[in-house]
């Protein structure tokens, strides 16, 4: 019901899309009230079976399929990050899905939390925001987007209701918006060195 609340903001009406058929939202919160597109544990093995099941009962064509985040998954074992990335995408890329998932990321490092799922993306959408001159400013960055030629610069963007996003101004790109302290650098080395013996 929130995110039904939430689509209606910007005028998108998501009970009429889901009363055609067009829209599925699986609770992945395991609610006490279990209905059968509710997720009974929060484990990427149930959610593959969730979304397998629901593409056979309403269809192969093609469709979006939208994981908001794939986080939650690895908030106790980090180091599976990229293990659990691969096996959504090598799973479910053969069900003729568009798949965009959302991802934290570390303020610190820049690193999407877990280490893995910027890797097996064939795109990356990067959402930062600051507090300059005492007010919240947001930006959005195209870092990767595979085989289709993109806009390099950081946008500013403010949330607009009844609309959805909306481009303000590219960014002058600053040093300090894409460095880091050098001895940051080294611990992210390190960090990222110790994970992958993990793997």
């Amino acid at each position: 019901e929130s995110i039904i609340r939430q689509a209606a903001q910007f005028g998108w009406d998501f009970s009429e899309a889901m009363g055609r058929g067009d829209l599925l939202i699986v609770d992945a919160l395991m609610r006490n009230t279990r209905d059968e597109w509710s997720l009974a544990r929060l484990t990427v093995d149930e959610l593959i079976a969730l979304v397998i099941r629901a593409k056979k009962q309403f269809g192969y064509s093609h469709a979006r399929l939208i994981i908001d985040s794939m986080s939650a998954f690895w908030l106790d074992k980090p180091a599976m990050a990229r293990k659990y990335s691969y096996q959504v995408k090598r799973t479910l890329s053969k069900w003729n899905f568009t798949i965009m998932v959302t991802s934290q990321y570390a303020i610190t490092t820049s690193d999407a939390f877990g280490f893995g799922i910027e890797h097996v993306a064939d795109g990356i959408i990067r959402f930062r925001r600051f507090i300059r001159g005492g007010r919240l400013r947001r930006f959005l960055l195209i870092e990767k987007m595979r085989q289709t030629a993109h806009d390099l610069r950081m946008w500013e963007i403010e949330i607009v209701s009844n609309e959805g996003l909306r481009l303000i101004r590219p960014v002058e790109a600053r040093r300090e918006d894409v460095s880091l302290p050098p001895s940051v650098i080294k611990k992210i080395i390190n960090i990222h060195s110790e994970k992958e013996k993990e793997l």
